[in-house]
């Protein structure tokens, strides 16, 4: 069958590179945090519990549907659809449009930002391609009123940064939580990283400075991304016991042509009923 993404497609080697994604929810992360919608993260207390757990589920959806094909595809998003479903239900309140759209945003800009940054600019014409593949899976959650062509998601997305972030008591214990699990190391590289690859307005609200300590190492990890040491300097993001799951980050298991798991009433990201 068809695949989701064309098999030569920028998008597969955006997300089939571990350093990219890594660096995509690297900043993700900063920016979630800020968000209007955050509280939701709270209400089944899995991300804050889990952080790290929950970027790599939020990862492994993201790649799942990237990697299938169209059937496959399909049955990810109606998988993810129903997840929010149930967390919906026990709230008893709607998703919003808007704040899903907020989260799509997202991996379109953080897509675009560390490959940028990792490896060289996009051209127009991929940077098309990244807003049309999102586009579809937005589409396929029933998002309405997304923008079609780039410079559309540009206009579409600077409102979104104007309106819908702040630093709330959530983002507050969210980088809480970040620091308890990442270990002060390990944080202080989470937000170097951060710093390197959010927009200015994420930047100022979070305090993050911007990476400038980091860039030597980011040349040195360029010039020697295809060599041993390549990997060592990826663990360096993670706990020890994450090794395993970044390797597999470069890789695209046959599994995902199989039917996604079936859903459970828990989320990685959800929302408020509205902007606050």
């Amino acid at each position: 069958m068809e695949p989701f993404v064309a098999q030569n497609s920028v998008v597969r080697r955006i997300w089939g590179t571990s350093d990219i994604v890594l660096f995509i929810f690297a900043g993700a992360a900063a920016e979630f945090a800020l968000n209007k919608a955050v509280d939701w993260l709270y209400f089944t207390g899995r991300l804050p519990a889990d952080p790290l757990g929950r970027l790599f589920s939020t990862v492994d959806y993201s790649r799942r549907i990237l990697f299938s094909d169209q059937a496959g595809a399909g049955r990810a998003i109606a998988s993810i659809a129903a997840i929010h479903g149930a967390v919906e239900a026990s709230r008893g309140q709607r998703i919003p449009a808007w704040a899903y759209r907020d989260v799509l945003y997202l991996l379109i800009a953080y897509s675009i930002g560390a490959f940028e940054l990792l490896e060289r600019p996009l051209t127009p014409a991929e940077c098309e391609e990244i807003v049309a593949v999102f586009g579809r899976v937005g589409r396929g959650l029933g998002i309405p009123d997304l923008p079609t062509t780039y410079p559309a998601w540009q206009a579409d997305r600077a409102r979104h940064l104007a309106a819908d972030l702040a630093v709330s008591p959530c983002t507050i214990d969210l980088y809480r939580q970040y620091k308890k699990h990442l270990g002060g190391v390990r944080y202080g590289l989470l937000r170097g990283v951060q710093g390197l690859v959010v927009p200015p307005t994420v930047r100022r609200q979070l305090g993050l400075g911007q990476g400038a300590w980091l860039r030597p190492a980011l040349a040195f990890y360029r010039a020697t991304k295809q060599l041993a040491v390549s990997q060592w300097l990826k663990n360096l993001m993670l706990p020890a016991e994450y090794a395993a799951r970044i390797r597999a980050l470069d890789e695209v298991p046959a599994e995902y042509a199989r039917p996604a798991p079936a859903p459970v009433a828990e989320v990685s990201v959800a929302y408020p009923p509205s902007r606050a």
